[in-house]
C-alpha cells in the first residue's frame, strides 16, 4: 500500500452551530472555531471536518446550501473562513469542507431560475416529473425526512424530487452542466488551501429515478472518477464519502488504490445493526457485542490490503458514543476511554466528533418543542398521526435523534457551558457542570488526556497505522480483542464491553506474553498469565517485543 500523509492523521469533526459562539448570539461561528485552534492543536488532530458554513436558509442547519461560495452571515464572512484555513494550517491542521452536492437549497439561484419556466436553462439542473394519472406524485418514493419525496410546483404543473426536506431539491447529475458547475466550485475551494472534502450522501448522486434506485446507481462511480480527475485528483487531498448504502465491495470501489475515486468512505453497518427492521432508528435494538464484532471484523478484513477504513462511533447525525456503546452513568469515564482505545487501535482513520473527547452524553429533553432537528420533528408528527405513541417516539429520539450530537460543546461550568454569553440556539445538556473541557484539562487522568495520548501514539507507532488486523477471542460474548501485526511487532488490544468484572482465560499460545503497555484505562498491563481479571469496561493495548 502506498503511504499517504494522512494515514497517521486523526480527524476532528466540528458542527459549527454548536462549537463556540464568539458573538453572543447563541450560534457558534468561525471566529469561535479560530479561538479554539490551540485546544485542537493540543489534542493533536491534523484534520478538521467542518460541517457546512456556506450561505443557507438553515432549513437543515446548513445542509441546504443557497451559495456554495459565500458564508452564512451567522457563521461569519469569507475573510474569516480564509483566516481559519490559514490559522489551522499554521498548526499543521487541514480543513475538510463538507461538500453537499446531491441537493441544494430551494433558495439557490439555480433553483430560483429553474422555477421560472420549463425552458429555463437551469430547469434541467433539477429532477422534474409530470404528475401521475391521478394528479398525485409521480411515484410513491418517500423522503428520508418524512412524507412524499416529490413536491408540486403549481406554476409548471410538475413535481420536483427531494430526498430530504422539500426545501432541498435534488440536483440532476445526468446533466453535464451540473458536473461543470460543481467541479469549478470545488476547484475554487481547493485553491483557498483546504485539505479536501467530506462528501455528504455521495452515494445518492448516481440515482436512477424512474427505476427508484436512489442510492448506488449505475453511474455513481463514473461520476466520482470524473470528479476526481477534474478536481482533487490533481493534488494530495483527503476525501471521504458518506455512503449509507455501502457494502465492503462498494468500499473497495470507492477507495481502492487504483480506482481514482476517494480516500475512504463512511459506512454505517455498525450503526444500523441496532435499528429496528421496520421502525428504523426510532426503535432501538439492545446493543449486542457478537454482531458488533462481526461487522467491525468484516470491514477490517475486507479493506485490509486495498482501500481504507473510516473509523467512527458518532457524528452530527448520530447519538453520543458513550450513550450508545458504553455506559453514560456510573462507568462513563472508563467506558468512554475503552471506546476511544478500541477505535484508535483499529486499522483506518479515526474520527473524533466534538465533545466525544470529554465523554459528552445524549440529552433527554422532556418536551418535543425543545428539539430543533427537522428529521426528528417531522417524523415525530408523522408517526404520531400513524398511531405511534408520544412515549415511544420520545424514547426513539432520546436514543437516536440527531440533536443528541448537536447540543452545545461543553467548555466549562459557567452559564451555558461557556459556549455563549447569549441564549443558545438549542439548550445545553444539563450535565455540563460535571462534564466539560476545563474540568477535563485539570484532571490528569481524564478522558480528554486519554484521547490526546491515543492521537500521539498513532504518530509514534506505525503498527497502529499499517499493522494487519487479526481477531482473537472471537467467540467471547463480552470481550472484543484483536492483534495488530507489522513486521516483527504485535499489538494486543483487549476491550471489556461490559460493566462486569470478568475472568478472561488467555489462549495457551498467548500466555506469558509481555511487553510495553501503550495505553490502559486502569492499571497498566505489561504481561499475560493464564487468566486476567478485567475491570468494568477495562481496555489496554500491549505491544509485544521486537
Amino acid at each position: 500500500m502506498e503511504k499517504k500523509w494522512w494515514h497517521n492523521a486523526v480527524v476532528y469533526q466540528i458542527y459549527p452551530r454548536s462549537f463556540m459562539d464568539s458573538f453572543g448570539d447563541g450560534i457558534g461561528d468561525i471566529n469561535g472555531i479560530i479561538s479554539k485552534l490551540d485546544y485542537l492543536q493540543q489534542l493533536g488532530i491534523n484534520l478538521i471536518w467542518l460541517s457546512p458554513v456556506y450561505r443557507s436558509p438553515m432549513d437543515d442547519n446548513g445542509y441546504d446550501i443557497s451559495d456554495y461560495e459565500d458564508i452564512a452571515a451567522e457563521f461569519g464572512t469569507m475573510a474569516e473562513m480564509e483566516t481559519l484555513i490559514a490559522q489551522a494550517k499554521q498548526r499543521d491542521i487541514h480543513i475538510l469542507m463538507d461538500l453537499v452536492v446531491n441537493h441544494t437549497s430551494d433558495e439557490h439561484p439555480w433553483f430560483i431560475d429553474a422555477l421560472k419556466s420549463k425552458d429555463n436553462p437551469y430547469r434541467d439542473f433539477y429532477i422534474w416529473r409530470k404528475p401521475a394519472a391521478d394528479g398525485g406524485p409521480p411515484n410513491d418514493f418517500r423522503s428520508y425526512f418524512g412524507g412524499s419525496g416529490w413536491a408540486f410546483d403549481e406554476a409548471s404543473g410538475e413535481y420536483y424530487l427531494h430526498q430530504f426536506s422539500k426545501r432541498q431539491p435534488d440536483l440532476n447529475w445526468d446533466n453535464p452542466r451540473v458536473h461543470d458547475e460543481v467541479h469549478a466550485m470545488m476547484n475554487r475551494w481547493l485553491a483557498k488551501g483546504i485539505g479536501g472534502f467530506r462528501m455528504d450522501v455521495i452515494d445518492l448522486i448516481g440515482k436512477e429515478v424512474d427505476a427508484q434506485i436512489m442510492a448506488n446507481g449505475k453511474n455513481l462511480h463514473a461520476l466520482i472518477r470524473q470528479m476526481n480527475r477534474a478536481t482533487f485528483g490533481k493534488g494530495d487531498y483527503v476525501t471521504v464519502g458518506e455512503a449509507w448504502s455501502a457494502t465492503p465491495d462498494d468500499a473497495l470501489l470507492y477507495s481502492g488504490a487504483e480506482r481514482e475515486e476517494l480516500s475512504m468512505v463512511f459506512q454505517f453497518d455498525h450503526i444500523k445493526q441496532f435499528w429496528d427492521e421496520h421502525a428504523g432508528k426510532w426503535r432501538s435494538k439492545p446493543f449486542e457485542l457478537a454482531s458488533f464484532k462481526a461487522v467491525i471484523e468484516k470491514w477490517q478484513t475486507a479493506l485490509a490490503h486495498q482501500g481504507w477504513n473510516s473509523l467512527f462511533w458518532s457524528n452530527h447525525d448520530l447519538p453520543r458514543a458513550v450513550s450508545k456503546f458504553g455506559d453514560e452513568g456510573a462507568f462513563r469515564e472508563p467506558s468512554a476511554k475503552m471506546l476511544a482505545t478500541a477505535l484508535h487501535c483499529l486499522k483506518g482513520t479515526p474520527y473524533i466528533y466534538q465533545g466525544e473527547e470529554i465523554g459528552m452524553t445524549n440529552v433527554r429533553f422532556g418536551n418535543i418543542d425543545e428539539y430543533r432537528d427537522i428529521e426528528s420533528l417531522n417524523l415525530y408528527h408523522e408517526r404520531l398521526a400513524q398511531g405511534v405513541s408520544h412515549e415511544e417516539m420520545m424514547l426513539g429520539i432520546h436514543a437516536n435523534g440527531r440533536d443528541n450530537a448537536r447540543t452545545p460543546m461543553q467548555w466549562d461550568d459557567s452559564p451555558n457551558a461557556g459556549f455563549t454569553t447569549g441564549t443558545p440556539w438549542i439548550a445545553v445538556n444539563p450535565n455540563y457542570r460535571e462534564i466539560n473541557v476545563a474540568a477535563a484539562l485539570a484532571e490528569p487522568d481524564s478522558i480528554l488526556w486519554h484521547y490526546q495520548k491515543l492521537v500521539a501514539l498513532r504518530k509514534q507507532y506505525p503498527i497502529l497505522v499499517y499493522g494487519d488486523f487479526q481477531p482473537v477471542l472471537r467467540e467471547h460474548p463480552q470481550v472484543f480483542a484483536w492483534l495488530r501485526a507489522l513486521d516483527d511487532e504485535r499489538l494486543l488490544v483487549v476491550n471489556n464491553f461490559t460493566a462486569e468484572h470478568l475472568t478472561l482465560d488467555i489462549p495457551h499460545e498467548m500466555q506469558n506474553w509481555h511487553g510495553e503497555c501503550l495505553i490502559s484505562n486502569y492499571a497498566p498491563r505489561d504481561q499475560l498469565a493464564v487468566s486476567l481479571e478485567l475491570q468494568p469496561y477495562e481496555s489496554f493495548a500491549l505491544l509485544i517485543g521486537r
